[in-house]
């Protein structure tokens, strides 16, 4: 997978003025409540672009689900109740005797969403969550998988270096959700 930083920057790369809304001090985000609430560690590309950068949505389409500071133990919270959508996504696609859900051994966990109703997931397997691949669950039925990190699928998503299969193209463009920068 991709270094973290180099996603991050591949990102920045492909958004103008993503850049100009990194905050100034990292965000002190309590991962050890976030990870003990899940079960696992998230994927350090995950956690960094969390850490640099408040609620982000690109392009009118897209949005990273992230913790922020002092939401933590509500953010898990959130993201356990997310697996029963998983679930239904699974059943409605006819997909569930092949995909499972996390906290299943390779099963999937929501990490963004589209205003289409397109859900990006991690498949949680391999040694460790910097294995992880994405997954995409497109609203038209569409599944498909891109062996690299959440961070390094949005920027060639957005650049055009990854294929949409199904999801629009995402225009280069950023807004801050809940009005932080």
């Amino acid at each position: 997978m991709t270094d973290p930083h180099a996603a991050l920057l591949a990102l920045e790369a492909a958004v103008p003025g993503l850049a100009d809304l990194r905050r100034v001090e990292p965000a002190r985000i309590d991962w050890v409540v976030v990870e003990t609430a899940l079960g696992t560690a998230l994927p350090p590309d995950f956690k960094l672009l969390a850490e640099q950068y408040p609620l982000l949505h690109f392009g009118d389409y897209m949005s990273f689900h992230t913790p922020q500071p002092g939401t933590e133990e509500a953010w898990a919270r959130a993201l356990a109740e997310e697996r029963e959508d998983v679930a239904d996504l699974l059943d409605v696609d006819e997909l569930s005797e092949l995909l499972a859900v996390y906290p299943e051994p390779g099963g999937l966990l929501i990490w963004g969403s589209s205003i289409d109703g397109d859900t990006f997931l991690w498949t949680t397997a391999g040694s460790g969550s910097e294995e992880w691949q994405v997954t995409v669950a497109s609203h038209n039925g569409d599944w498909w998988h891109y062996t690299a990190g959440a961070v390094q699928f949005t920027a060639g998503l957005i650049s055009g270096a990854v294929e949409p299969w199904g999801l629009p193209r995402v225009r280069p463009e950023v807004i801050t959700i809940g009005g932080e920068a």
